[in-house]
C-alpha cells in the first residue's frame, strides 16, 4: 500500500489514490490525487488555479467552465481522472506570457461585461467555445451559446456586447 493510500485508509476515506498526467495551460503536471477529486477542486487546490470558480457545484451556473481538448465543459461535472492525458486550458492561461489579456478578456473589460466578476471567467471561456462554432456569432447563437451560465448581475446585454466586440477583435488579429 503506497504511502497515500495508507493515510486515505487511516483517515477513514477509502477512496483510493490515482496519478494523473495533463497539460494546463501549456505545462504537464502529474499529481497523485483522490478518484472522487472534482475536476475544478483539482484546478483550485492542486494546482491553486482559482481563476476557475465554484458557483452552484451543480453543472448549472457555467463559472466553472475550462476548456478540455479544446471544448468548454463545466469542471464541476467531471472527475480529474477523466480528464488523464488531456489538454486544459483555464482563464489563466489566456493571458499572453508577457501578461497581457487576451482580446475576449480586453472586450468584457471595455464593454463592461461584468460587475461583481464571479460569472466573467466561466463566461469568457465559454465565449471562446461559441467562436470556435462561428467566428461572427450572431446574437441569438451567442445568446444560444451562454443557456449553461448565469450571471446575476448585469442582465446579459454588456455580455453579448462584449462576445462581439472580443469575435472582431480575434478576427482582425487572425487576419
Amino acid at each position: 500500500m503506497t504511502a497515500m493510500a495508507t493515510k486515505c485508509f487511516l483517515n477513514g476515506d477509502l477512496k483510493m489514490p490515482a496519478s494523473i498526467t495533463v497539460k494546463v495551460n501549456g505545462k504537464e503536471v502529474t499529481e497523485v490525487i483522490k478518484e472522487n477529486t472534482l475536476l475544478v477542486d483539482f484546478l483550485r487546490d492542486s494546482l491553486r488555479l482559482t481563476g476557475t470558480h465554484i458557483g452552484c457545484d451543480t453543472a448549472q451556473c457555467g463559472a466553472c467552465t475550462v476548456h478540455l481538448d479544446g471544448s468548454p465543459i463545466k469542471s464541476c461535472n467531471i472527475l480529474a481522472v477523466q480528464a488523464d492525458g488531456a489538454k486544459i486550458t483555464t482563464i489563466e492561461g489566456l493571458s499572453t506570457k508577457e501578461g497581457n489579456m487576451h482580446p475576449m478578456q480586453k472586450a468584457f473589460r471595455d464593454h463592461h461585461g461584468l460587475q461583481c466578476g464571479f460569472c466573467t471567467p466561466g463566461m469568457i471561456m465559454s465565449a471562446l467555445g461559441i467562436l470556435s462554432k462561428s467566428r461572427k456569432p450572431t446574437e441569438a447563437e451567442i445568446r444560444e451559446g451562454l443557456e449553461g451560465n448565469l450571471c446575476r448581475c448585469t442582465g446579459y446585454h454588456n455580455i453579448v456586447k462584449a462576445i462581439n466586440s472580443g469575435a472582431e477583435a480575434i478576427a482582425k488579429a487572425q487576419e
